[in-house]
């Protein structure tokens, strides 16, 4: 029976001591922040990169001389998010402008009576006329060149043979002088 009664005191003992334990850390307070993973910390060049998981500021971390100083990283999307609000107010500002300038133009009286809404279609007296396709098959004509055309071209190439012919002579003296 003594047994019994000094392993039951040994189990009452070690309760006590859990539950003291318990207590203990609850009077202690909340850990902390650092402790619960608020921070997460990367190493970089020589220092390191602190992440606040809370807030999302970024912070890089050095030490010098007088101890070790953090200092936060410009956010660049609070400046896109600045920015993207500046747009949509130009955004609201212009429609509005759009809609007063389309309700004076509809305001104003034609300057021209008898004008008509659809555009004339435009020609070009000097363009080619387009190939039409032949009638009952997919062939296409091609419109023959003119005599206009035809002397020109003539022209052209005449004008290139004689200076092809001059630089082949110019290159001929050139040789024969050197040699």
């Amino acid at each position: 029976m003594r047994r019994a009664k000094s392993s039951s005191k040994f189990s009452g003992v070690i309760v006590l001591a859990f539950c003291l334990a318990g207590a203990g850390q609850a009077l202690a307070g909340p850990m902390p922040e650092t402790e619960n993973g608020r921070y997460a910390l990367s190493p970089a060049g020589d220092g390191v990169l602190r992440l606040d998981t809370r807030t999302g500021a970024v912070s890089t971390c050095n030490n010098s001389g007088a101890g070790w100083a953090c200092y936060t990283v410009p956010d660049e999307r609070a400046a896109m998010d600045s920015e993207i609000g500046r747009l949509q107010s130009d955004i609201v500002r212009l429609q509005a402008e759009n809609e007063r300038l389309k309700s004076q133009l509809a305001a104003r009286e034609p300057t021209v009576p008898g004008k008509i809404e659809a555009p004339l279609p435009k020609s070009d007296s000097l363009k080619p006329a387009e190939p039409k396709a032949a009638e009952g098959g997919r062939r296409i004509e091609i419109p023959l060149p003119s005599d206009r055309d035809m002397d020109r071209m003539m022209s052209f190439l005449e004008r290139a043979w004689r200076r092809l012919i001059e630089m082949a002579n110019r290159v001929q003296r050139d040789i024969d002088g050197k040699i």
